[in-house]
């Protein structure tokens, strides 16, 4: 068959918000007029926004993990991660996850290869503490959660059973606020049945970040309300410092105290994946950069979206949209009806869209949320929140249910599973010279 007589292949990389709904789009608009390939490591689309509820035993991990070959009808599925891209010669190199080598060549390429852990050249971090970008890191922050109390309670030492039960949470972001809100209520429970800890003092959760509030991006009615039921639960929420040095028994702060843990959680936000720099295309913000079409200049037959890309914000002249879920979604449909209109299928559209609020989950019933700029807190945003999660998942909405609603009359499993030990989850491998995970998805 010929050039012009096959299908055009779409080769989309990456099922994080963006890539997963371009390709969803696409499956619906292109229908048998074009191939469509998408390229991931896993063969899921993970919804991050409910990790932090995956780490505190509230939601099982299938539940947030969407299935790509059964949501997508049409769409080829290939596992790897891509390591190569020829722009001149339309074809990208990727490794499957058994090591062998492939390739494919597209027509049209659509980037939605998310973003990495952003580190800091802090001593001793890269080696001693865990990030949680993925479903591998939250099922060991679980597993890791659950050990430190159970080995805390059979010790006789009251210094260890101390380190043990205190938890380090650096970054007081979407996620690192939320890991904090739920880990403690998780570790609470724990420590209550545990025989060693039920006379003894609570566990102690630390929240650091150098900003002056936490949720320093989002309005500050939200970071008060964030941080009222944070302090309320018991958390210590440490503004305008972070952590000096990391060591395998505690970390130092930047004002000299030295807080013994054996728990440093790695939450301070994420920075594009390093496969975009390697392209040799012109950059923002190690973002790669796009017209509002969501088009790479120079190159009519990529495209790129989501966290990766650097799009204008047409709603903020001069300024670029933010790296959240809301934008990357979004992004990734527009992304698929341009893919279309340059395959003959209507006319392009820009991209704009205004932020309609955010939602940030405390646990519990309690949440912060400011919909349509209406701010609101308690068990409402609390319910608006979990609503907002069910519109948005696209499977598992029944399961999702159904473990709040048992969440809410049982008590948590406090198990180890041991699925993923420490060694593979290892914040140092996502340096730069690195191994990359494509797909992660975008921040919320």
């Amino acid at each position: 068959m010929n050039h012009s007589a096959r299908r055009p292949r779409i080769v989309i990389v990456g099922a994080g918000f963006a890539g997963y709904q371009c390709a969803r789009q696409l499956s619906r608009r292109a229908g048998g007029a074009a191939e469509i390939v998408l390229v991931n490591p896993n063969d899921y689309f993970l919804y991050l926004p409910l990790l932090p509820q995956v780490a505190a035993g509230v939601l099982e991990p299938r539940r947030v993990s969407v299935s790509l070959t059964g949501t997508l009808p049409g769409v080829r599925l290939v596992l790897g991660e891509v390591d190569t891209l020829d722009l001149p010669g339309r074809r990208i190199g990727y490794a499957d996850p058994e090591g062998n080598r492939g390739e494919l060549t597209y027509d049209r390429l659509v980037l939605a290869v998310g973003s990495v852990h952003k580190l800091l050249p802090i001593p001793g971090v890269a080696e001693h503490a865990h990030g949680f970008r993925g479903m591998p890191e939250a099922l060991y922050l679980r597993d890791h959660l659950t050990r430190q109390v159970e080995m805390a309670g059979a010790s006789d030492s009251s210094e260890e059973r101390s380190a043990r039960t205190t938890f380090v949470v650096v970054g007081a972001g979407y996620t690192g606020t939320e890991v904090a809100a739920q880990g403690v209520l998780l570790t609470d429970a724990l420590a209550r049945r545990n025989e060693g800890l039920r006379d003894g003092p609570r566990p102690r959760w630390l929240l650091l970040d150098i900003a002056d509030r936490v949720l320093p991006e989002l309005d500050e009615r939200l970071s008060r309300t964030a941080d009222r039921v944070l302090r309320a639960r018991g958390v210590e929420v440490r503004t305008g410092t972070s952590v000096a040095e990391a060591r395998p028994d505690g970390v130092r702060l930047e004002d000299g105290e030295f807080v013994a843990s054996r728990s440093l959680i790695w939450c301070v936000g994420a920075r594009p994946d390093p496969l975009v720099a390697s392209l040799g295309l012109e950059l923002e913000g190690g973002r790669l950069c796009v017209d509002e079409y969501l088009r790479v200049p120079g190159r009519p037959e990529v495209f790129a979206c989501g966290d990766a890309a650097a799009v204008p914000d047409l709603t903020r002249p001069g300024k670029l949209t933010a790296m959240t879920a809301q934008h990357a979604q979004r992004q990734g449909r527009t992304a698929a009806h341009n893919v279309a209109a340059s395959c003959g299928q209507g006319v392009p559209r820009p991209y704009k869209h205004h932020d309609l609020g955010f939602l940030v989950d405390l646990g519990g019933l309690q949440a912060a949320a400011n919909p349509l700029r209406v701010p609101l807190s308690g068990p409402l945003a609390g319910g608006l929140t979990r609503g907002y999660h069910l519109l948005s998942m696209p499977g598992n909405r029944t399961r999702v249910a159904a473990d709040w609603a048992l969440d809410a009359v049982l008590p948590r499993h406090g198990v180890q599973l041991g699925l993923v030990p420490s060694g593979a989850v290892p914040l140092e491998s996502e340096s730069p010279d690195a191994p990359r995970h494509v797909g992660a998805g975008a921040g919320r």
